[in-house]
């Protein structure tokens, strides 16, 4: 079974930083145990990393869901699902939005 698209959403702020979300159904394995794989990323408008959530399978010492700060640290995320996932990743663009334009 190929990848399918299930989510995506891109947006650019008034300050030209940008997000995108895509979530992919995938076959359920060892990498991807719900059968999902997702990428967010938060960029400045030159392009910096300001926020990323994924699962990719290469921090599981961190945790199999988890988000990559712009001060480096990669931290776990709790998972409830894919809408809360949405969320917790929008509101928390929204608040580095307003902490980097005010």
């Amino acid at each position: 079974m190929p990848a399918t698209v299930v989510y995506r959403e891109e947006n650019e702020k008034p300050d030209g930083s940008r997000y995108e979300m895509v979530a992919w159904q995938v076959p359920v394995s060892e990498d991807f145990p719900q059968g999902l794989n997702y990428s967010f990323q938060y960029v400045s408008a030159d392009g910096d990393t300001l926020l990323r959530y994924d699962n990719a399978p290469y921090h599981l010492d961190v945790g199999r869901h988890h988000r990559h700060p712009p001060e480096g640290e990669i931290t776990e995320l709790g998972f409830t699902g894919l809408s809360d996932l949405i969320d917790d990743f929008q509101n928390e663009v929204d608040e580095i939005h307003e902490r980097r334009t005010n």
